[in-house]
């Protein structure tokens, strides 16, 4: 066998090795979100009380906000919510169901929704009580926004890079 053969052979073999690894990482990947979804399903029910309820609630929303969100796994437990980045964690607690927005402090908030981490510079969340009622329409603005200001920084970082590059 001639040598650009043997070559030719060896990069066709690299270029197959290397497709295989991508599909194997999607697989992975969905099979990632698949298993957080699975997570998240497992807290709703082991709560067992109005949290798992507030929490299955508020995932509705911001399903139905944002059909394309993703629904990760995070931090030894803690149900996260991204699309272009994190959009909201939902955390659980004795008294509330504490839903922080990564990039909260940089949203709109007509209906002030926010009610905890106000201090910071970056995050905000919003306490729910057992009993306390959800503006649904309000929080699914929220999590449309957060959505936008994701992808807009997203697009912004990759403009950058291109012009750097």
């Amino acid at each position: 066998m001639s040598k650009p053969a043997t070559k030719t052979r060896a990069v066709a073999a690299k270029r197959a090795t290397s497709t295989m690894k991508k599909s194997a990482g999607a697989a992975k990947e969905g099979k990632a979100i698949d298993d957080a979804s699975r997570l998240i399903d497992a807290r709703i029910r082991e709560l067992k009380d109005w949290r798992g309820e507030t929490l299955a609630r508020v995932r509705t929303l911001i399903r139905q906000a944002d059909p394309d969100v993703v629904e990760e796994w995070k931090w030894r437990g803690v149900p996260v919510w991204s699309h272009g980045g994190i959009i909201c964690t939902g955390e659980t607690y004795k008294a509330v169901v504490k839903l922080t927005f990564a990039r909260g402090a940089a949203l709109p908030d007509p209906s002030g929704l926010f009610n905890s981490s106000l201090e910071g510079n970056t995050r905000r969340a919003i306490d729910i009580p057992e009993g306390g009622k959800i503006n649904e329409k309000a929080l699914q603005a929220l999590i449309r926004a957060a959505v936008a200001q994701n992808l807009s920084v997203r697009a912004a970082a990759g403009a950058r890079n291109k012009k750097s590059a």
